[in-house]
């Protein structure tokens, strides 16, 4: 997923609007719901109204992110005022589920003011600017974006620069909100590799928004303008940061023990690292033998001569595809998929072609594994999520050893499909628009445990109907959220080196070189402890699965399961288990 997607809880309701994407009326409970989330929405939007723009929230497309003075602490009050007019709406709730979602609400708006506070206490500010405005500028330069909107772009952008009215450049603001604090010496740095990788990207982002600007002719003489300003500003912000940012990195990755616990409850991890580390130890070693038991099979029906897993593996990587004939393949194995799914009775598909493409370099800068753009869940006028696929991060590849060998070989395509695409992440959001899921459990329910434990549910559910190599490559792809799991908490505790961490995924997972050292930029710097969520919300979901097959024996039904699962947004474990206790399993037992 996106790290667009993962801070895009800023969003309003505009009910008419919605009701235009959705393909049938959602229950009354959810606008009455929708209508408190105006509370919180409104207090996220104004302090960083990119994502509120992304997700469909009009009145923002011109406006950036705060970082004036003071922010963390204005930032954290306007939170706490929220969150007490929550528990106010909540003391006189009747209705269940409008109960259910005000206390999601309530949890996120905890999670965001204990998120201020600990990196307020531990953290000198800083950011990666140039990340930042691409992203601001992406959410607007979209072929799926009305066209209406995209001169905002070129607004937001003078914003960026200081070239509209009342704004000042974003940079200087971001050199100030560090500047003040730079005096105290207990505060930690950013982490040197994290400090390298932005520096390097900064280029990147500044094509890509070019790019982006002469496609949609918004480069006429204001455009160039602001685009210069811009170029310039990010060149000194960069020299900015080798002279007063440079001597302060850490050259240790870890975090303070709190912040990194922090991570894990932010993603949706609710046990202790510890007992995550064992349970993901067992899963990396059952899942490695059913490799090697398949590897003689998927050799004979793939003419390879080798009977190791790991051999079996890197000759089904030299089915490389290249640029042209990636994506007709891709679809070529979507249209299979979309076949099983409704022959199987997986589950109820949307009337409608899933989109997919290549991922432009700057993307790739940005986020160098396949992912999914998710649709605007306000406001929704038919656009659609995106199955986005890299070629391999432009910042890895100086030479060919730097390559990335994992996503673009033909076996691959069957279960990146079908956790990015259908029946994964597409299908859910998709869902969400066009079920008119309430905003908490679309919005502020949302963590990594959440939405990928479906996606990775979805490709166990999709594994017994491909061929031998497909399903080995879904193996393969699981082996490596286990090993996530385990390594991400070793490493951030201190219980294993990077060069052991570096070796298991190498060898024993059998990633390339580039997408090993992107797998250990993550657990260290990029986003601690989101790795985990993927084998965590899996193992839930599957235990989930498993407890209604016992309580409904022959009466279970898998279609109805996994469509009642989706409908329910983006709900944390513990809610998504109950609602399949009191609603969906009653409806399915017969008399």
């Amino acid at each position: 997923m996106t790290k667009r997607l993962a801070l895009a809880i800023t969003m309003a309701l505009a009910a008419a609007g919605s009701a235009r994407a959705q393909t049938h009326q959602p229950p009354a409970w959810v606008a009455r719901s929708n209508a408190d989330a105006q509370v919180l929405l409104d207090t996220q939007a104004r302090f960083n109204p990119e994502s509120a723009s992304q997700l469909g929230l009009p009145g923002y497309d011109d406006k950036v992110a705060d970082f004036k003075p003071d922010v963390d602490a204005r930032e954290r009050a306007a939170f706490i005022q929220a969150k007490t007019k929550l528990q106010g709406m909540l003391t006189t709730e009747k209705d269940p589920n409008v109960r259910q979602d005000l206390q999601i609400m309530i949890h996120a708006a905890d999670l965001q003011i204990e998120g201020i506070d600990l990196n307020h206490k531990y953290m000198l500010p800083y950011q990666d600017m140039g990340q930042l405005i691409f992203n601001g500028e992406f959410a607007l330069l979209t072929d799926q974006v009305d066209a209406k909107r995209r001169p905002f772009a070129l607004k937001r952008l003078q914003c960026y620069v200081g070239q509209a009215p009342g704004c000042t450049p974003i940079t200087q603001l971001a050199e100030a909100q560090t500047t003040a604090r730079l005096g105290e010496k207990n505060l930690l740095g950013p982490y040197k590799g994290d400090v390298d990788q932005q520096l390097s990207n900064t280029q990147h982002y500044v094509d890509g928004i070019r790019q982006l600007f002469a496609k949609y002719k918004l480069d006429n003489a204001e455009g160039k303008a602001a685009l210069d300003a811009m170029q310039a500003q990010l060149k000194d912000y960069d020299a900015w940061v080798h002279s007063t940012i440079v001597p302060r990195q850490r050259d240790d990755f870890r975090l303070p023990e709190p912040l990194y616990a922090y991570n894990l409850k932010q993603v949706g991890i609710d046990i202790p690292p510890e007992e995550l580390i064992k349970q993901a130890q067992l899963e990396f070693v059952e899942v490695r033998s059913t490799m090697q038991m398949m590897a003689p099979v998927v050799a004979k029906a793939e003419g390879i001569d080798a009977t190791d897993y790991r051999d079996v593996l890197k000759a089904l990587k030299k089915q490389q595809l290249g640029k042209d004939d990636v994506v007709p393949w891709y679809h070529e194995v979507i249209g299979k998929i979309e076949d099983i799914i409704r022959r199987e009775h997986i589950a109820t598909l949307p009337q409608r072609e899933m989109q997919m493409r290549l991922a432009s370099e700057a993307e790739t800068a940005n986020q160098p594994a396949p992912h999914m753009d998710p649709p605007p869940l306000i406001n929704n006028h038919g656009e659609r999520g995106t199955f986005v696929l890299t070629m391999g991060n432009p910042t890895t590849q100086a030479n060919a050893a730097d390559a990335y060998d994992d996503f673009t070989f033909k076996a691959a395509a069957w279960t990146l499909t079908a956790h990015e695409g259908r029946p994964g992440h597409e299908l859910q959001f998709s869902a969400m628009v066009e079920r008119g899921v309430s905003l908490a459990r679309s919005i502020f329910a949302f963590n990594s445990v959440n939405v990928e434990g479906w996606a990775l549910y979805s490709e166990a559910e999709m594994m017994p109907y491909e061929p031998p190599a497909g399903q080995f490559i879904t193996l393969q792809f699981r082996l490596v959220r286990a090993a996530r799991a385990f390594l991400d908490p070793m490493l951030n505790l201190g219980l294993i080196s990077k060069e052991r961490a570096h070796d298991v995924l190498r060898y024993d997972v059998g990633l390339s070189e580039a997408m090993t050292h992107e797998e250990l930029d993550r657990f260290t710097f990029n986003s601690p402890g989101q790795a985990t969520a993927y084998f965590y919300g899996y193992m839930r979901l599957e235990q989930l699965r498993l407890q209604t097959e016992l309580a409904l024996g022959k009466n279970f039904n898998r279609q109805a399961f996994n469509d009642f699962i989706v409908g329910q947004g983006l709900l944390p474990p513990d809610q998504l288990a109950e609602a399949v206790r009191t609603q969906f399993i009653p409806s399915q037992q017969k008399p």
